[in-house]
């Protein structure tokens, strides 16, 4: 169990190569088209995961330096050291449970999803675990509790999403598994009511002399040269000592529009080998099921709107969140949410353009972004003892929502 914990769930690109290998195998394809097919998928999976990490360490220093500028200290990485330290095993408990208790789901009742984004798998049963702690929970019922709401977000989270990503893709061949969701049901939700599909963010009319700004990928590099700038001034430890601004920001803007390309790249070679492989299982294993993926995946078909719910939604939400500051709504002084802006406002904003063009693409967006920085604040507050720091800089999100559900529900078995 810990080497398929580890080693194999942990693992995305191992993970999703094995299952399109798994899929073909069903198909009882040839093994020149399983090697291939399996190693294509894994690949992809590499790309895709070698660009957002590139795009996340453009980030995190902006995310940094207004750290440092307010006298913040937060929870560097990917985790809360101690915390992990002490319930790391819980967590992966907690995992590898959710995950039966997630395809008997799929295999026994109408809601088909398997749950792809192989991270999320850990950071979903992490964050709920850390509700149950909060709350007083412990042993064998913080396993299980863990467990059954992870396994309840992997299965229905991406369902209930299924038609506003159907109406991005323009058919049904998969599904959104990522902490995006509450945002992009809101923006869908708004968008639809106050929008106009027939002005996309894709149809933009750009003039002839400005028409680079239609490639994400230079979009995406202006915007992140311009921020570093910003910030830079605002806050000047951003750049290292001894270091130039103006250069220190053309690198991060380089760094930021290859990340882009590299990204979009993994993500249509995950598409096309995943895709058709994944149909195998869901023809012999579980019937009708859909593979939910990482958000990424949903850029590649709204590029414009990716960068335009960037900058509106990392405007609107700054604001916010010194407004919020200011007034000590939370109780908790909050840090500008760069990464989530960027992925799961990304997302709500091509959710937003799906259901109402380019006016629904930014004012769901905006409303998304008001609803980010209630969701970061809140579960700020509600994990005060034990993951907080991490919880301020990736929170804001379906994370949030679920730390803050795991405290209330778990309240009421504390002690157990």
């Amino acid at each position: 169990m810990d080497f398929i914990t580890n080693f194999i769930l942990k693992n995305p690109p191992v993970l999703l190569g094995l299952i399109a290998m798994i899929g073909l195998i069903l198909q009882r394809k040839s093994i020149s088209e399983i090697v291939k097919g399996s190693l294509s998928a894994a690949f992809g999976m590499v790309t895709l995961t070698a660009g957002v990490n590139m795009l996340v360490g453009t980030i995190a220093p902006i995310n940094s330096a207004v750290q440092s500028q307010l006298g913040v200290e937060v929870t560097e990485g990917l985790s809360d050291v101690t915390f992990t330290a002490e319930y790391g095993g819980t967590v992966g408990l907690a995992m590898f449970v959710g995950l039966i208790i997630h395809l008997l789901i799929a295999r026994f009742t109408p809601v088909k999803t398997i749950f792809l984004t192989g991270h999320m798998l850990w950071w979903f049963p992490f964050v709920i675990v850390a509700g149950g702690v909060e709350a007083g929970m412990t042993g064998t019922s913080l396993i299980f509790f863990g467990a059954i709401l992870s396994a309840l977000y992997w299965s229905f989270m991406p369902w209930i999403m299924r038609k506003y990503v159907w109406d991005v893709i323009g058919d049904d061949s998969f599904l959104i598994g990522h902490p995006t969701g509450i945002l992009s049901l809101i923006s869908g939700f708004v968008a639809k009511r106050v929008g106009n599909k027939s002005k996309s963010t894709e149809d933009l009319k750009i003039p002839e002399g400005l028409s680079f700004f239609r490639e994400i990928s230079i979009t995406g590099a202006l915007v992140m040269f311009i921020m570093n700038i910003v910030v830079g001034i605002i806050a000047p430890a951003l750049v290292p000592e001894g270091g130039n601004l103006v250069m220190f920001s053309i690198d991060a803007g380089l760094s930021f529009g290859a990340g882009l390309l590299i990204m979009l790249y993994g993500v249509r070679l995950l598409i096309n080998q995943i895709v058709p492989a994944f149909q195998g299982i869901a023809e012999k294993v579980v019937p009708g099921a859909k593979p939910a993926f990482d958000v990424p995946i949903l850029f590649n078909y709204r590029p414009n709107a990716v960068i335009i719910g960037f900058i509106v939604g990392m405007i609107t939400s700054t604001i916010v969140v010194v407004l919020a500051n200011s007034f000590n709504v939370f109780g908790v002084l909050l840090v500008p949410l760069v990464i989530t802006s960027f992925f799961e406002l990304g997302g709500a904003a091509v959710i937003g353009e799906g259901q109402g063009g380019l006016r629904g693409s930014i004012i769901g967006t905006i409303t998304a972004s008001v609803v980010m920085v209630g969701l970061v604040g809140l579960s700020a507050a509600f994990l005060n003892t034990t993951i907080q720091g991490w919880i301020l800089i990736f929170g804001g999100n379906d994370l949030s929502l679920w730390g803050i559900i795991a405290k209330l529900i778990g309240s009421l078995f504390g002690g157990f």
